[in-house]
């Protein structure tokens, strides 16, 4: 039985074990994927560019295109907006900024007007999953069976703990037809996680020794308060590109406000204000990350400084 091994690459600590079981158990037809966000940091990029060449193989590229998408809202712009009364400015503002940048991430959130959240994640199917199922569905007449492995460990969340092993996407699991998602490290721990990329002399994301918890997006949308803070402490230039990109957004948003965090993230946030990207923007965010518990009160002694190496996983031990 023709057999293909797709395994979603992200350049984190798990997909990147999850290659190495691949690699170890010599299975056969193994095609690396990794879905760009282009919301990734640029040592991600360069992390992947490594795996290539440490491992001599190849990973493939893929990210979601969201042009027509784009093309169709600027005709809805011009159109339903006028109907529904919109003021003109705003619709002239609106088509201005509506024109495809290449980004996947800041072009899915145009067409939206919008950012993702945790209530609405669009992000992950849209700009992980699409591309990579996009990418598997011209190969199924040349496979029987396409297995997507899949770095997804049960102690991250209480959901990914009530995922199976091996879970049939379509097809018939005793006859081996179809494709299956499987997650040969869904009972592995952090620790075996990193111990396995010691066992095989495989470096992992610099960004672990930076401080980062997880790798993938920067930041997620489910970033919490000591994540951004550190993002914001060691890597400015993100914040600088959120602060754009939130200004982009609120132009192609009919409300002409679109913040990357909710504004209810900010527990200084009164019911009755009125909230817009200017003054409840990543800036504001960023600066409640910094303050102790209550965020009422600047934690100066949990600023930045210290060694060099930073980890959560106590790697800098």
């Amino acid at each position: 039985m023709r057999r293909l091994n797709v395994v979603n690459v992200s350049g984190g600590k798990d997909s990147t074990a999850t290659l190495l079981v691949a690699i170890e158990r010599e299975v056969k037809s193994i095609v690396p994927v990794f879905a760009d966000t282009g919301n990734e940091h640029e040592q991600t990029y360069q992390y992947l560019d490594y795996l290539e060449k440490r491992l001599g193989l190849k990973i493939e590229r893929v990210k979601a295109d969201f042009s027509k998408q784009i093309v169709r809202k600027r005709t809805l712009t011009m159109d339903k907006w006028r109907q529904e009364g919109v003021e003109e400015r705003v619709i002239e503002r609106a088509i201005s900024v509506l024109e495809p940048t290449g980004n996947p991430f800041l072009d899915l959130c145009l067409w939206k007007g919008r950012f993702p959240s945790m209530k609405a994640r669009f992000c992950t199917e849209e700009l992980k999953i699409f591309p990579i199922n996009q990418f598997i569905e011209p190969m199924l007449g040349a496979y029987e069976s396409i297995y997507s492995w899949q770095g997804v460990r049960a102690e991250e969340s209480p959901s990914r703990a009530k995922m199976p092993e091996i879970e049939v996407e379509f097809g018939d699991m005793e006859t081996g037809k179809g494709i299956f998602n499987y997650r040969p490290i869904l009972r592995w721990t952090a620790d075996q996680v990193f111990e396995f990329h010691r066992k095989h002399g495989v470096d992992w994301n610099p960004l672990y020794e930076q401080g980062m918890g997880r790798v993938g997006c920067m930041p997620c949308v489910n970033c919490n308060k000591t994540e951004l803070r550190k993002i914001a402490e060691q890597f400015p230039e993100v914040v600088e590109r959120l602060r754009e990109w939130e200004e982009l957004v609120s132009v192609a948003s009919k409300r002409q406000s679109a913040t990357f965090f909710p504004a209810v993230t900010d527990p200084m946030v009164d019911g009755g204000e009125n909230i817009m990207f200017s003054t409840h923007g990543i800036d504001r965010i960023v600066d409640w990350s910094k303050t102790a518990r209550g965020g009422r009160q600047f934690d100066l002694l949990g600023s930045g400084g210290g060694s060099v190496c930073h980890s959560v996983y106590g790697l800098c031990e």
